[in-house]
């Protein structure tokens, strides 16, 4: 049963995330690739607000906000335009996105596919369509691999092409981020696997067992002895530079280093807040970032505010 719609506007915030593995296997004939994928999402946030209006529009706001395409390619507009086909929604998906991105651009956190999830949560509320999760977060993997996360929260298991989720238990961790010059493209980077990869056998990909008891019993040095990224020798190979940046983030104290995701931002493990803040002073200092942000995980999915 619907609701009456929303008047005026709904703002859905929405996390980053981190992998804190991620096992890639070969790929496959639909050219992606199998995944185990241990999610966690942290306390950076976009916020994506859609009110009513006369056609489908984005703005953006924030930092880096002129690298968001503001057309029918970004990730929030297709969700609107996807949720109103799938509603049968007269005048199909005419509203106003306003993403106020926080999250790194292009940097391995899952930016765009927060505000993917942000914008289908905040239409469905808007429209007053209550549609249940399940059918949302079929149309979260449509739209992209990260998307169905974004969504959920909390921390998980990708398996798939990381679509297929399975809700984990953990601990509370802190971390920091180095925000590197530029972006790195996801579909660049898992070319250069299969070009660093090319010939070997690869085995099925699989969640290490000694990884999640660790991410359960937020113990953050079982944690940090298990990190593991299929995807860092890539994004190290296109990324040179950034050896740079892991290498100071542990000689500050962090008790591990891992490039995010795809990249380029890098992820430092640290054992509490006062370590977090002494770890992004010696990163900004180091000149090997653009800039850093702290954070803690694990956090909510998307969530209207």
């Amino acid at each position: 049963m619907s609701t009456a719609p929303a008047a005026g506007g709904v703002t859905v915030r929405v996390p980053a995330k981190v992998n804190v593995q991620l096992a890639v296997g070969a790929a496959r004939p639909d050219g992606f690739h199998d995944l185990a994928n241990v999610f966690l999402a942290v306390s950076l946030y976009d916020e994506v607000t859609v009110t009513p209006a006369d056609t489908l529009t984005v703005t953006c706001s924030g930092p880096d906000a002129d690298q968001v395409p503001l057309d029918r390619t970004n990730l929030a507009a297709r969700a609107a335009e996807l949720l109103a086909a799938r509603s049968g929604r007269p005048g199909g998906a005419a509203v106003h996105l306003h993403i106020a991105k926080n999250i790194p651009v292009a940097g391995g956190m899952a930016g765009g596919s927060a505000d993917g999830a942000g914008a289908l949560l905040a239409c469905d509320r808007l429209w007053g369509l209550d549609t249940p999760v399940a059918e949302l977060l079929q149309m979260c993997a449509e739209l992209g691999s990260d998307v169905p996360f974004s969504l959920l929260g909390g921390a998980a298991l990708g398996t798939g092409r990381g679509e297929l989720l399975t809700p984990l238990d953990a601990g509370s961790f802190h971390w920091v981020f180095a925000v590197a010059d530029g972006g790195l493209s996801t579909p660049a980077v898992f070319r250069e696997f299969d070009r660093l990869t090319a010939g070997r056998e690869i085995p099925e990909p699989q969640a290490s067992p000694v990884l999640l008891a660790a991410l359960a019993s937020g113990d953050p040095d079982a944690l940090a002895d298990a990190l593991a990224n299929d995807l860092q020798p890539a994004a190290l190979s296109l990324r040179p530079e950034l050896e740079r940046t892991l290498a100071a983030g542990t000689a500050a104290g962090a008790l591990a280093g891992i490039v995010s995701g795809s990249g380029p931002t890098t992820a430092f493990l640290v054992r509490d807040a006062e370590a977090a803040a002494k770890v992004a002073a010696a990163l900004e200092a180091s000149g090997t970032c653009r800039t850093t942000r702290t954070a803690t995980s694990p956090t909510a999915g998307a969530t209207r505010i």
